[in-house]
């Protein structure tokens, strides 16, 4: 839905029910919705219970992904004047805005993006970046939590198709290692989001969080191989996972510090360093 002003009413008790309504008709969980309308799940949890108030940049996120009026969400408006999606916005306005920002952060670094530049990569117009994500702070954290689930949805992706916790530690290792230009522009983002972290407390507690949870993933990797006999089975298997995500963020920090040909020498060597550490440390012998 495109729109180039800001919803000027509150929320109604309504509002609530009315959002239940279009998550029920897109036939996904509610974390999943809130993963596609780029929201916190537990701020959407606590709006659909009535304990916070859904904001006008949130409905209008919510509108969107749903294909129905915010002014309906509302209750402002009669939900037949419902607005077909911008053509051509693959998963919808705010997804593309998220995206964007993303691309231009991995290639400019944050601070040099400006809402400007984010509204001319989406072909539309500052207003529309402000009504989805009225403010910098906002749009970050959206760009932020967007990265964190790609990321974890990536992880997910890979450990299904390994056999034993051997080939799963390997799969994550070969993922974190960034070879193609995707993985480049990843780590570039997340190398300007360490930055912004200690400047900011809401990204910084997402990004706590986000790392809590990949060395919680490592954790448990080495503890189903421990148990399947494929590790050794004195490893500790939190010490493990710091050590190893710890070596990971250095050498990609020293890969991404390498351009040209070399780059992927570098990569060569850094998959090969870590290779050889669990070899040596974790690797039932």
């Amino acid at each position: 839905m495109e729109a180039d002003t800001v919803l000027k009413s509150p929320p109604t008790d309504d509002t609530a029910a009315r959002v239940r309504e279009v998550i029920a008709a897109a036939g996904v969980s509610q974390r999943e919705f809130a993963r596609r309308v780029v929201m916190d799940p537990s701020k959407l949890s606590r709006a659909l219970s009535g304990t916070r108030r859904f904001t006008a940049a949130e409905l209008a996120r919510i509108a969107d992904e749903g294909r129905v009026d915010a002014g309906w969400l509302l209750g402002t408006r009669p939900r037949e004047k419902a607005q077909a999606p911008a053509a051509g916005v693959e998963g919808g306005r705010p997804l593309q805005i998220v995206r964007e920002t993303v691309r231009l952060i991995a290639e400019h670094g944050f601070h040099a993006v400006r809402v400007a530049d984010i509204a001319r990569a989406c072909a539309t117009s500052s207003a529309t970046i402000h009504y989805h994500f009225p403010g910098r702070a906002e749009l970050l954290e959206a760009a932020v939590r967007w990265c964190m689930d790609e990321d974890t949805a990536r992880r997910a992706a890979r450990l299904a198709e390994a056999d034993d916790a051997a080939e799963e530690l390997r799969q994550l290792i070969a993922l974190q290692t960034p070879r193609t230009e995707q993985q480049r522009r990843q780590w570039a983002v997340w190398l300007d989001l360490w930055a912004e972290a200690a400047r900011s407390t809401t990204v910084g507690l997402l990004h706590s969080e986000y790392y809590r949870q990949w060395r919680e993933t490592v954790a448990d990797v080495v503890r189903r191989g421990v148990g399947q006999g494929v590790f050794r089975a004195g490893v500790d298997p939190q010490a493990a996972a710091l050590t190893l995500t710890a070596l990971i963020d250095g050498l990609a920090t020293h890969v991404l510090s390498v351009s040209g040909p070399s780059s992927a020498a570098a990569a060569d060597a850094m998959h090969a360093a870590l290779t050889a550490h669990v070899d040596h440390t974790i690797l039932a012998q």
